[in-house]
């Protein structure tokens, strides 16, 4: 199993690209998560990839299923879900109830002014229960 997450940025959607690419090479099944608060609208929280749902939790689950169908086909087997949370910490939940084999995240504010405010990738690496892939997404 890879996991890989999603908030409806083109960026995200590059990492979960490599990651189809990945769990296709690997013979591994790919679950794409997505992350959201409560609250009555939409609105998206934190600069670059430390991004989540100020919103209803449907907008997630419909990111994650769009960027499903977008990477779907052939013989890769693709499983969504959506929780509430902070995507680093909502990543590193999924990868260890599943027992995952891989994270992949993109490199979004790991670099420049941005990396000073913490990035999803910077926390995942440290606290991932399996191995992480950083893709340049930026």
């Amino acid at each position: 199993m890879i996991v890989v997450g999603v908030d409806g940025s083109e960026t995200a959607f590059g990492a979960a690209q490599v990651a189809a690419e990945l769990a296709r090479a690997l013979g591994a099944k790919l679950h794409i998560v997505s992350a959201y608060r409560r609250s009555g609208k939409r609105e998206i929280v934190g600069p670059g990839g430390d991004q989540w749902y100020d919103g209803d939790a449907d907008l997630a689950v419909a990111d994650a299923r769009k960027t499903a169908v977008r990477l779907g086909g052939g013989d890769l087997e693709i499983t969504t879900a959506t929780s509430y949370g902070k995507p680093a910490d909502i990543l590193i939940q999924e990868a260890e109830r599943l027992e995952a084999r891989m994270i992949v995240v993109g490199n979004v504010r790991m670099q420049g002014p941005g990396r000073a405010l913490g990035s999803v990738a910077n926390s995942v690496v440290h606290h991932a229960p399996c191995d992480v892939h950083i893709v340049k997404t930026t």
